[in-house]
Parts: structure tokens; sequence; C-alpha cells
């Protein structure tokens, strides 16, 4: 080879190695989820995996302000706010057009565009007793002529609460105000499905997830992993309103115009153990964590303060107040601890008052959380900061309650029996990872102190919710995170009506139920924080809830993910999020 030739080769193969690398790096987000998924239908579904799966896939015709705070809603799907009538009956939204459903065979290879039909049929689907929607509630008896639905499900029924006049124009329309109907409009369950997708596959909509949001789904291997790549149909674009935080600026000038989602596939894996996600994160594996578990939080955390080793690797540490209450409730349809009567409501009582929420806070929670005085966290309208719960930690008083009510006589190994002499035994469901163990010892040691004797039947999150619902779990400790930042979204949680969806303690209580309907009913103020009062002292007193806690999340995230803002209500911030491929190459490799 001629000298020649041989320096046009070293340029050319110059040339190509520098086209090689000018192609731009697939930009790829890491993420877990803490527990597994189920069916992936936003009618259906209700478990905090699965929504945050929802929120990427499917469209509601609203959304939070990502940078607002307070949370304040946008418009999503629609081109602005509704129209909203002088009555607050009516509402009108005018649909954003070019919004396209991600691909299908049940489009037989049309591209196929959004409508306000489209709406129309997604909100029906609420009402399908087959689903058992757990969201039906939001608008049951609220939409005009909705009971021709309740009475006789047909999707076909039309009534006067769901309108489409027109391809572009929805009109909903009331039978009362209610105050907190746009949040409705906002939650994965309003998302819009294609009526194509839920008949092609009858019964089996949960496993085709076919939507309008940024993402789409690419690969599913149930309880494991899902990968989702960015929807090509695409067409949101970031609009955010900034407050004075430096950080926030930094965001929006960044998001700002910008089409969404930032990145090119999201990774998810299931992470059920705390561990592995806390080892995941270190590894790098995950981009994010959300929530240091309790029992990990000595890996990471000293005196307050991240450890001087992650701090130099450019990890960050925020602490967020979640929107979350932490609580225990008993089903009052039990024959152990259900019902009504004074023996009864001793038993749910003393349980109340032997609960150690100084113990849980400092050494469980590792002080990331604050006591629960009532069911709503602080910066949920509704919360009274002065409130003081009326049953306090004192297990002499749970004692003597047992005592007075007839729980005195004791098998040979001292556990209490029933007033009329039969074994007492309490049975409380708890997951089946390491923060449930240390969970069941708590309650273990809170229970015996009182003498009664407890056993813990372990399972899977959605497995026992499931079972929640048909009312086939005595106790269990649960959380609820707002779906909307109102305080009517955690005092449903005890609502008659709702039981066998949301209202898993079964409660029904017609003084509780009343106040409940006169509240939901008023804007926030004077009138309706009485009736909350009244509410929680109804709770106090009946005790079918043990409030715990609200969390105060203590969240990491690499130097390499930008654009990271924790939002109160919506779980995910996929679609905001990018990464710093180049930076998370260097930081990895530095790290090996």
């Amino acid at each position: 080879m001629t000298l020649r030739l041989a320096v046009a080769a070293l340029l050319l193969s110059l040339l190509c190695a520098g086209s090689v690398s000018a192609q731009p790096q697939e930009k790829v987000l890491r993420m877990f989820l803490s527990n597994s998924e189920t069916g992936l239908d936003p009618a259906s579904a209700s478990d905090n995996a699965t929504l945050s799966l929802l929120e990427n896939l499917f469209d509601p015709l609203l959304r939070y302000d990502y940078l607002a705070r307070p949370a304040l809603l946008r418009a999503n799907t629609a081109l602005a706010m509704p129209e909203i009538s002088a009555d607050g009956l009516t509402y009108t939204f005018r649909l954003r057009p070019g919004i396209y459903f991600t691909p299908d065979p049940a489009f037989k290879g049309s591209k196929r565009e959004m409508t306000a039909q489209d709406y129309v049929y997604s909100i029906k689907r609420l009402y399908d007793p087959a689903l058992k929607s757990p969201w039906a509630y939001m608008f049951e008896g609220k939409l005009a002529g909705d009971e021709a639905l309740r009475k006789n499900f047909n999707i076909d029924t039309p009534i006067a609460g769901l309108q489409a006049p027109q391809r572009y124009l929805l009109r909903i329309r009331l039978t009362a105000p209610d105050n907190n109907f746009l949040f409705y409009l906002a939650t994965p369950a309003t998302g819009v499905v294609a009526r194509e997708v839920i008949e092609a596959y009858p019964g089996q909509a949960g496993n085709h997830p076919v939507g309008t949001g940024p993402f789409m789904v690419k690969q599913w291997k149930r309880s494991d992993r899902i990968t989702l790549l960015a929807n090509p149909y695409s067409s949101a674009v970031f609009q955010g309103t900034p407050g004075s935080n430096p950080e926030d600026q930094v965001i929006a000038a960044a998001l700002n115009g910008k089409r969404l989602p930032r990145v090119d596939r999201v990774e998810v894996r299931i992470a059920e153990e705390f561990q592995g996600r806390m080892l995941g994160f270190l590894n790098a594996e995950y981009d994010y964590l959300e929530q240091i578990p309790e029992s990990m939080t000595g890996m990471v955390v000293a005196d307050g303060q991240l450890k001087p080793a992650l701090a130099a690797r450019g990890i960050v540490l925020s602490r967020f107040p979640v929107l979350q209450t932490y609580y225990m409730w008993m089903n009052m349809t039990d024959p152990v601890v259900g019902g009504y009567g004074m023996d009864k409501l001793a038993l749910r009582r003393a349980i109340a008052l032997a609960y150690n929420n100084a113990e849980d806070i400092a050494l469980l929670k590792k002080g990331f959380a604050i006591k629960a005085e009532s069911p709503l966290p602080p910066n949920v309208l509704g919360y009274d900061p002065d409130y003081r719960s009326p049953v306090p930690y004192d297990p002499l008083l749970a004692n003597a309650l047992l005592d007075r009510h007839g729980y005195t006589r004791r098998d040979p190994d001292g556990f209490r029996r029933t007033p009329d002499n039969r074994p007492l035994t309490l049975t409380m469901h708890s997951e089946a990872t390491v923060g449930g163990r240390l969970r069941d010892e708590f309650w273990r040691k809170c229970l015996t102190a009182i003498g009664l004797r407890i056993v813990f039947k372990s399972d899977k999150k959605t497995e026992i919710i499931k079972a929640s619902r048909l009312g086939t779990v005595q106790m269990f400790e649960s959380n609820w995170i707002a779906d909307f930042p109102d305080g009517d979204n955690f005092y449903q949680l005890l609502y008659g009506p709702n039981a066998g969806r949301a209202n898993y303690a079964r409660f029904d209580l017609p003084a509780y139920n009343q106040r409940y309907e006169q509240a939901r009913l008023l804007r926030h103020g004077p009138q309706r924080q009485q009736l909350y009062f009244e509410m929680n002292q109804l709770i106090h007193a009946w005790n079918p809830w043990v409030p715990l806690t609200h969390v105060l999340s203590g969240d990491l995230r690499h130097p390499w993910l930008k654009n990271y803002k924790r939002h109160p209500v919506e779980l995910t911030q996929w679609r905001y999020l990018d990464v710093d491929v180049a930076l998370r190459a260097r930081s990895v490799g530095a790290g090996r």
C-alpha cells in the first residue's frame, strides 16, 4: 500500500469512527417499582405500582403542573381548562386535535386519532359491574342521567351527563356541584382508552395497554420487568409554572417548550425487597430511589445527613412531605374485631391505645415520619395542624379498658380470652418482605403488652388488597397516597357506600356518612372544617382505624438524572426526566 493510500485509509477510518461516536446515544431511565403490577387497565387498577405505569401509558383530560406548588391542574389532552357553567354543573372541554393511540392490531393498520367520544366511552366503563372499578365512586350518582348505567349497564346507553356533540368537544353535566370534580379528571382511572382495543381482547384489556400517553409498552414480563418506549406519536409539550426555588427555575429553563418525553425508554424492574432496592440504587442500577426503606436508612444517612462517601459521588438526598397516611384498619364486619357493640369497641380502642407511635417513628421509620393525628397529612386541604388525637399511646389504659369490658380471663400462656370465655386470637395480614416482618414484631410487642395474642399472615400486597375488597382480611397496616390534594380523598376511605372498594375497614356509620356527604358539597372553609373535626372524632370514637404516621420521604438521586422534582400527587416524573448519558458512563466507570 502506498503512503497516499495509507493516509487516505487512516482518514477514512477516523471519519467513520467520528460518525459513529456522533450518533446520539439512547437515553434510558432505569427505575423500579416496589410491588408487582396488576393488569394495566385504567378502569380496574388501584395499586401504586400499576398506577405508576398507567400514568405514563394513558392520558386523562387534565394533569398536574409539574412545578406549581401548591398543586395546580392544567390541560393535558384538552386545549385549555374547561368552561364551567355559572351553576357549576356543566363542564365543556375542547380537545387538542392530532393525538393518536399507539399502534395495535385492533386498529387494522390505521393510525387512530383520539376523539371526545373516546372519553365518553372510557368514563362509562367505570360503571361496568363486570369490572368492579374501585374508581366508580368518583362518578356514580354525579353524572346527569347515570342511573340508566347503574341500573342496567350498557356501554351504548346515552346519558345527558356525558356527551360528545363534536369530534373534539366533550360536555360533562353533573347532578350537583362537586368541588373536586376536576381532580377526578386528572386520575389515571380516567385515562382514555379505545373501544376497538377493549373489544378486541374481551376480559383481557389489562394485558393489552394501548393509550395515548408519553410511553408505550415494548416488553412486559409480569412481576419482573417492563420496558417502556417513548411514544412516537406523542405531541405533548412541556409547560410549567416554576416558583422562586432556583432548582425549579433550572428545570423550567431546560423543559419549557420541549416535546415530551425526554428519554427514549424506561426500564422498570419489580424490586419488592428493601435491600434489593437500596443496593440496586447504590450500584447505579436505578437512577433514583424515593423513600429510603426504614430498615436501610443507616446505610446512607448518619446524623440526619447523607454519608460523606455518597455525597462525594454526587448523590443527592432530599426530604419530601408525602401526601400519604399510614394506618392500620380493622374489618368492621369481622366476627373477632368488628361490630358496633361496646365489647368490640373496647377491643379496637385497646388496640389503638397500644400503638407506640414514638417507637414506630424513632426505631422503624428512623425519624422520617410524623405522628398521624387524623387521616389527613399536612398540605392537604382540610388538614388542621392543631388537631390532636384523643387516643394516645397508653397501654395501662388499654389493659384497664379490656378488664372493664369482660376480657379478664386468660389462657394458661397469659393471653386474654373473649368476654364469653372463648380463645381470642387476632390475625393481621402483612407483606412478605423484610419491612413487613419488622412491622410484625413491632405489632406483636405492642399487643402482647396488653395481653392480646396475634398471628400474622404474610402475602404479596396485591393479594392482600384483593382479599381486603372481599372482606376476608381481619386487620392490615396499609397506606393511602392522595389521588388529589383534598381532604375528601382521605375521608372517603371510611364512607360506608365505599365498603368493598377503598373502604377496606367496611366502616358504615350513619353519623359519619351524613357528615361526609355534607362536607363533600362544600368548598374548603370553616363549615367544612367543622365537619372534618366531627368526622375525626367519630373515627377516634369507633376506631375502625388506628392512624399511624405521615411519611417524610428521604429521596436519593444520582447526579446524571436531570429535571427531577417530586410531585405531591402524581406518582412518577418519567415524562419530564432526562439523563446525562456521558456523565452516567463516567460515574459508573469511576465506581468500578
